[in-house]
């Protein structure tokens, strides 16, 4: 069929729609059509093909175009042909929008012109760095660049900065500041790259983007002469996002009180305080600092324990004044136990033998009244097993499983596989104090209930004791400083409290020494590792502390 009878079939039948049907008539894809090729293969970064289809490309076409993606820091790009214009003698210009998202997530955009010329043939794009961008010249390239906002200050409860607080304990809490490794800087994604400084640990870590703000971004375009990088013209500003200061529930005068009560331990000591109605931490102290064993260290309680196996015999019938049996030693389903220093006391009330820290009497109470499901239960309402998310990682603790009775009495006992923190027991005492168990917090309850865990879960709610466990606790424990273990250790009238004597390891070391209690609307745990006895160790520091307040 001649040429001139297949156009006028094609204009009968509606193909001809434009001057671009002809150049598809000769075979040729015409400039429409590689204009949008070469934007496409630009959008999905296949820089060859868009070299392909470049009249005369530069030799360094590939790495120009890779550079400008780094150099811009563009997680995508997209190009969109919005016009073709055909002045003729084998020339088009075409007319594009870009939308490239840089980091952080804002959209820079922008228009300029594609032009083509029609060359053996083919139409091509007839580059020049105009094609980029259009204010862009030879020996030009396009960067952003990015200047931080001042990072914001971390407070204390009552607004004060914590930053050049001088006690190592608190800057422990706050955590330290470096530079970013690459692997640091993929882990936090964009707008953080290799290098920059951010928070490494601690709160300066946890609430890295909160403190940090966003960078200012500005997207220049910038000369190499000789070695040296200079800006030529800022195109756009993204203008930057002040960080947002971290009040934490840290209050000074108990944090000071807590430093102090350590300055003369020896040995390894923690002591964490809360607000018992609230659940807040006021003070967190560790000595010496390296690791913050009070709120990430795993313990056997020891005695201390003895508050959430009392608290499931109170919810189960007992009172404070109920009998029970208190001989130096028992065997309780094939195992002995003993009491500290042999001591026989006979027949006594509840009262008594938590105030002198019986051992053989709640061995063989966990047993005859109560079984491991019903402690679990009760371990549960006292935040075990619970995941402590307050606005620093901190490890929860555990009951494990009683496999028998002789498990079960040691659990019971807060031996065998029941493992805490110090952060864990000051909140069982806050619980005893109020009536409530609060998961503890180290900031804002807002903030507190906007936090996640490493496996996406948010902070529980508050546990309401069962009727009537809160008052006999208190009965007991105020036992305990009255005239129980702790009656000589100095602490301050309104005292309520318990001592533990942990054994761990082969049992051949030092036991661990904790006192845990609270007075007034501060609870609190003291934990000396291998300090001996929680009389001897622990529950003078804890004295010293609530002298101090």
């Amino acid at each position: 069929m001649r040429q001139s009878a297949l156009i006028a079939a094609a204009a009968a039948t509606g193909v001809l729609a434009g001057a671009g049907a002809w150049w598809s008539l000769r075979g040729d894809a015409g400039p429409r059509t590689a204009a949008e090729r070469y934007l496409a293969a630009w959008a999905r970064d296949d820089y060859t093909a868009m070299r392909a289809l470049v009249d005369a490309p530069p030799a360094d076409f590939v790495a120009r175009h890779a550079r400008t993606r780094t150099d811009l820091g563009a997680s995508r790009w997209r190009f969109a042909l919005t016009g073709l214009d055909e002045p003729g003698a084998g020339r088009a210009v075409g007319s594009y929008r870009a939308e490239i998202t840089l980091e952080g997530g804002r959209v820079w955009t922008y228009r300029a012109e594609l032009p083509l010329l029609r060359r053996d043939g083919r139409w091509r794009v007839s580059w020049s760095p105009r094609v980029l961008h259009p204010a862009l010249k030879e020996g030009q390239r396009l960067r952003t660049r990015r200047r931080r906002p001042e990072r914001a200050d971390i407070l204390s409860a009552s607004g004060e900065s914590l930053l050049g607080h001088p006690s190592g304990s608190v800057q422990q809490l706050l955590g330290r500041l470096g530079t970013l490794s690459a692997a640091q800087a993929r882990r936090l994604g964009a707008p953080y790259r290799e290098g920059d400084l951010a928070g490494l640990s601690g709160l300066q870590h946890q609430y890295e983007r909160r403190l940090a703000g966003r960078p200012e971004l500005a997207v220049q375009i910038v000369t190499d002469a000789g070695g040296a990088v200079t800006a030529v013209k800022t195109l756009h500003t993204f203008p930057a996002q002040e960080g947002a200061p971290l009040r934490t529930t840290i209050d000074l005068r108990a944090q000071e009180a807590a430093v102090r009560a350590l300055k003369d331990v020896t040995d390894p000591v923690s002591l964490v305080a809360v607000r018992a109605s609230t659940g807040e931490v006021l003070a967190v102290a560790n000595k010496p600092g390296g690791y913050n064993r009070a709120l990430m260290g795993r313990y056997p309680p020891g005695s201390t324990f003895k508050i959430v196996t009392a608290a499931a015999l109170v919810a189960g019938g007992m009172s404070p004044s109920s009998p029970v049996p208190c001989p130096a030693r028992a065997t309780v389903a094939g195992r002995e136990f003993r009491n500290f220093g042999h001591e026989d006391h006979g027949t006594v009330s509840l009262r008594e033998a938590f105030a002198r820290s019986c051992n053989t009497a709640f061995a063989r109470l966990a047993v005859e009244r109560l079984g491991a499901e019903r402690l679990r239960e009760t371990a549960r309402t006292f935040g075990f097993d619970t995941p402590l998310i307050g606005g620093l990682p901190a490890v929860r603790a555990s009951v494990g499983a009683a496999d028998d009775g002789a498990a079960l009495a040691a659990a019971a006992l807060g031996q065998g596989r029941v493992l805490v923190s110090p952060l864990t027991m000051a909140a069982v005492a806050a619980a005893a104090a109020d009536g409530f168990w609060r998961s503890p917090r180290l900031v804002s309850a807002d903030d507190a209930a906007r936090a996640l865990d490493a496996e996406g879960r948010r902070p529980e709610p508050p546990r309401r004791l069962e009727p009537g466990v809160a008052e006999a606790l208190r009965d007991l424990m105020s036992a305990v400083v009255d005239e129980g273990t702790a009656a000589g250790a100095g602490l301050p009238p309104g005292t309520a409290g318990k001592t533990g004597t942990a054994e761990h390891g082969s049992g051949e070391e030092p036991p661990h020494s904790w006192f845990v209690g609270h007075r007034g609307d501060v609870a609190f745990a003291v934990l000396v590792e291998g300090g001996g006895t929680g009389a001897e160790a622990a529950a003078p520091i804890a004295a010293r502390f609530l002298t101090g307040l």
